[in-house]
Formats: structure tokens, sequence, C-alpha cells
């Protein structure tokens, strides 16, 4: 009865262990307070955009961020492109002095976002003079398709952020521009196109909710992570990453952004989350695209084990940010856990029912494994409605509480995937399509 006994426990330590980080979270989303804003005009901002075939929305993007930020510099990565993603920012070069444009060439080029941002924070040193006061110089990376609020660079000024000198990074929230796009799928039929309504609805109560909550909870933990998009670092942090690791970015790393966050907190940096403001970006209304790049999510993830022992022994690392950090590394690994134990759990109890042998006992116990890794999610629905679609009905939170636990179980999809393909030694760094793409452009646009 042993190992019947480990099928029956283990499953509930994984789930134990769901519930108190679920807890934390929405403890900490529940008494989150207003971050407080600062001076903009106290720090000289940088943008770096890295694109590769963004011409459907790179002009938008820049034109967006020197219209919303005039005292800015945006620096445009063109990661060997081969539409005219590198003629459009030229041509915008032209015409704004405080536009630039970084062009990266084959074989260097294409491998991955990490090595395309090393380039510009090159470019960027070669340029500030040696009196530039670089702790008062802020990177700001946005994705090809992002949006700032216009509010952004004040609350990251204030002391919440870099009016704090002990702070390295800021992450700021993340939503989706296109959540109330009635048709995400154009030519497509009204089944497709509720479907994809959906998805992107899922996408966006995942950040701004659970991701959200995760985030402060990791506030308390010390362990916030950088995200790829609305993520702000101080030049002088970035220099002593550099230092310490010959660039600031992983060039091989799939999480490259995450991986910034724990290399700064190993410098000793503060990075911190703040809710109050936000970047947009398009949701994906395609789940082969979704899964593509949720695949990279959690193969990064699992890369990110290397730095176990290191954050272990890190004085700059308190034994809750240890904890929270382990848990965040080992989430697919677990998920594939849970995956495998449910099969054979499920394989152990029909077997049971089918013999008639006291085996039938252990259906409660699943029944229960079951509804307890529901509720989380249910009870997540109702509070994104009543804070970001409070037009919309209290059944409609339900409904979406109900579908944000459906839609949790691409997890693990992806890290049975992105354990595969680890195990391969397929590493490649995979771009995610953009909406308005409307065929592959490129050797290396799609997932490889």
């Amino acid at each position: 009865m042993a190992p019947h006994l480990f099928l029956y426990v283990f499953p509930f330590l994984l789930l134990g262990g769901f519930l108190v980080y679920w807890a934390g979270s929405r403890h900490a989303y529940a008494r989150r307070r207003p971050a407080e804003p600062g001076d903009a005009t106290a720090w000289d901002w940088h943008f770096f955009v890295p694109c590769r075939d963004e011409e459907a929305v790179i002009a938008t993007t820049v034109d967006r961020l020197r219209g919303d930020f005039p005292a800015s510099y945006v620096w445009v990565i063109d990661d060997a492109s081969d539409d005219r993603t590198g003629e459009i920012v030229a041509a915008l070069a032209a015409e704004d002095a405080r536009i630039r444009l970084v062009t990266r060439r084959r074989p260097e080029a294409r491998i991955g976002k990490g090595a395309a941002l090393n380039a510009a924070y090159e470019a960027l040193d070669a340029e500030l003079g040696e009196d530039a006061d670089r702790s008062r110089v802020v990177v700001c990376v946005v994705d090809a398709d992002g949006r700032l609020s216009p509010d952004a660079l004040a609350y990251v000024s204030g002391p919440d952020g870099f009016g704090d000198p002990e702070t390295g990074g800021v992450q700021i929230g993340v939503r989706m521009r296109n959540v109330d796009d009635e048709r995400p799928r154009p030519g497509r039929g009204r089944a497709v196109n509720a479907y994809a309504r959906l998805l992107i609805r899922m996408q966006d109560a995942e950040f701004a909710v659970s991701n959200t909550g995760m985030q402060l909870l990791r506030c308390r933990t010390g362990s916030v992570g950088l995200g790829g998009n609305g993520q702000f670092t101080r030049l002088s942090a970035l220099d002593r990453i550099a230092a310490a690791e010959r660039r600031p970015w992983k060039q091989d790393a799939l999480l490259e952004d995450y991986e910034l966050g724990l290399h700064m907190r190993l410098a000793g940096y503060r990075v911190t989350h703040i809710a109050d403001t936000w970047v947009t970006q398009e949701a994906l209304p395609y789940t082969r695209r979704f899964l593509t790049q949720r695949t990279r999510w959690a193969q990064g993830n699992i890369q990110c084990v290397r730095y176990a022992t290191r954050i272990i022994g890190s004085r700059h690392y308190r034994a809750r940010g240890v904890l929270e950090s382990l848990y965040t590394f080992v989430q697919p690994l677990a998920h594939l856990t849970v995956l495998v134990l449910t099969v054979v759990l499920l394989s152990v109890l029909a077997t049971g029912l089918a013999a008639g042998t006291v085996l039938l006992a252990a259906w409660p116990l699943a029944l229960a494994l079951g509804i307890l890794s529901i509720v989380p999610f249910l009870l997540w629905g109702p509070v994104y409605r009543r804070e970001f679609a409070p037009n919309r009905s209290r059944a409609a939170g339900v409904l979406w509480g109900i579908t944000l636990w459906l839609y949790a179980y691409h997890l693990f999809i992806v890290s049975t995937r992105g354990s595969v393909r680890l195990a391969r030694g397929r590493t490649g760094w995979a771009k995610t399509r953009r909406n308005a793409e409307t065929a592959v452009v490129g050797p290396t646009a799609t997932e490889s």
C-alpha cells in the first residue's frame, strides 16, 4: 500500500503548495496600497524596442512613445528583419533626432531577444559621455506592439520606484489592448471569434489579477520578476551586471527578462512591481501562437533552475524569497509531475473500480483534490470583473472564473512541450507572430 499512499498524498502536497501561494497572492492583491508618483523630469529615459519583422506595428509604437514622452530617446533594434522594419525606422530617425536605429546582421542576429537588447545597451553606452550620471539614466524595454500608460514614468519615478536609491529595476503591470475587440479573427465565423474573444479575455484576466497578485506577493518576499514588456532598469545597475556577467541580458536565455531580475537581486539591488500603471499589448487570439509563446516561457522557466544554488547562498535573498524563487522555478516540472500522477492515479482507481477493491474509498479524495484545485480560479473571476469590467454582469465574473480554471490547463501542455524541447536540446528562441501578420516572414519567425 505504500506506493498507493504516495499516489494519494503527493498530489495533495503539491496542491497545498499551490493553495498557500495563491492565498499569499490574493492577500497581497487585496491589501495593496496605491503607489505615489514622482518627478519624471529628474531622469533620462531611453526606450529599447527589440524588433524582428515588425513592419506591421513599429511605426505606431515609435510615434506613440515619442508623442507621449517627448523628452525620451527611442532605440529600435532591428534584429535582421526580412521585412521593411529597418526602412521604416530609418525614415522615422531621419525626421527625429531622438530616434535611434540599431541594425543587427546575421550570423550575430536572430539568436534571441537578450542579444538584441545587449546591442542597444552597447550603443547607448558608446553614445553617453563620460560625465553622464548613469544612476539617473533609466532604460525601459517595450515590445514592438507595446503602449505605455502616459503616467507610467511618473509612477516609476516615485518613492516606490527609482525614488528609492536601492531600486535597480521596476516592472509595471501588463494589460491586453484588444480585450474588447468584437472580431479578433476577421474573416472567420461567429464560433471562432467567440473562442478568440474568450482566449483574449483570459490572457487579460491572467495578467490583470492573477499575475499582479503574484508580483505583489513577490514584493513582500523580495523576489519580483522582471517581464519583457514594461521593464524599467537603472543603467548603473545594468553596468554592474555587465561587469560581472560580461553583458546585462543573457544571450542564450529564453526568459532573458526574468533572468535579468535574478541577476539584479543577486547584485544587491531592489526590484519591485508597480500595479498602478501598465503597458498594453495585443493578446493572442490564435491557439498555436499562444502555445508557442507559452512553451518558450515554460522552457525558459526550467532553465532558471541553474540559479538555485546561487540564490540559496546569496546574502541578498531572505528565506521567503528563496522559497518563492524555487517554487517559481519548479512550476513547469510540477505541472508535468501532476499530469503523470493524475494519469496513474485515475488508472489505479479505475482498476480498483473494476476489481471492486478497497481502492474505491480513494474516489472521495480524488474528488476533493479536484474541487480544491478549482476554487482559486473561480474566485479570481469576480475580482477581475469588479475591478476591470464593472459594466459586465456578475454572472460573467463567475463564468470567467470557471473559464480561468479551464484556461489553466494549457500549463500542462506547454510544460510538457517545454520539457521535451529541453530534453532534445532544442533551445532556439522562437518569435511569436503578431496578430496583424498573415504569413510567416523569414525562416525563424515561428517555433524552431
